[in-house]
């Protein structure tokens, strides 16, 4: 039997770390939960800079192992526990997609609902990271018909990640309305797990936690 390490998940409502609270609720696993309020600059106290010199959330302890970046930390977790399912092993075909969607949604998805929301004048698709937006569209369009998820029937670390930035996409208004990536998202919400989070996030702010 591997040796039990603990996780301790530093979280902040309102925030990216609310798409590591989803993972971990997938889990399945215990964790302690560590909030940090971002109005007092908690998150700016030595302690915790030194589990992430960043200073921001979300951020994760495994025993020694600090982990933070939020697709990195969902990464670790879905590999760190296969019994959930939520990773696809080294060695199928599927992983390779399996990465590339885990991690596009931070590097590719993310800025370019980020300049929208913001309303940056566009650069040229060959120096964004995105190219051209509504091809970007498109492309998720297209990933995310294949049903109920990405892989499938098969409900994975990566749709956590890209149904986060796609809720927080439509949510700021910077995602325009496609009907294939709102029936995704809605079949996300209707996971138990994502539920639980937004209900105790709900709470966090009413305690006086919000980071906005």
């Amino acid at each position: 039997m591997a040796e039990y390490r603990p996780i301790t998940f530093y979280h902040a409502p309102q925030s990216r770390a609310i798409i590591v609270h989803w993972m971990l609720e997938e889990l399945e696993i215990p964790y302690q939960l560590r909030v940090l309020n971002l109005r007092k600059g908690e998150n700016k106290r030595a302690s915790f800079l030194a589990i992430n010199p960043m200073g921001k959330v979300p951020a994760i302890t495994h025993g020694d192992v600090a982990v933070t970046e939020t697709a990195a930390i969902c990464c670790y977790l879905a590999d760190a526990f296969p019994q959930a399912g939520l990773a696809i092993a080294v060695g199928d075909p599927r992983r390779g997609p399996y990465l590339k969607w885990l991690f596009f949604a931070v590097s590719t998805l993310e800025p370019a609902l980020t300049d929208r929301m913001y309303k940056r004048e566009p650069i040229a698709p060959v120096a964004a990271s995105y190219g051209d937006f509504d091809h970007l569209l498109g492309v998720v369009a297209n990933a995310v018909t294949v049903g109920p998820y990405l892989f499938g029937q098969t409900f994975t670390a990566a749709d956590v990640m890209l149904g986060a930035e796609l809720q927080w996409g439509m949510m700021t208004g910077a995602l325009p309305a496609r009907p294939e990536i709102t029936a995704y998202v809605d079949r996300l919400k209707q996971r138990p797990a994502l539920a639980r989070v937004y209900a105790k996030d709900a709470e966090l702010v009413a305690a006086g936690y919000a980071s906005a």
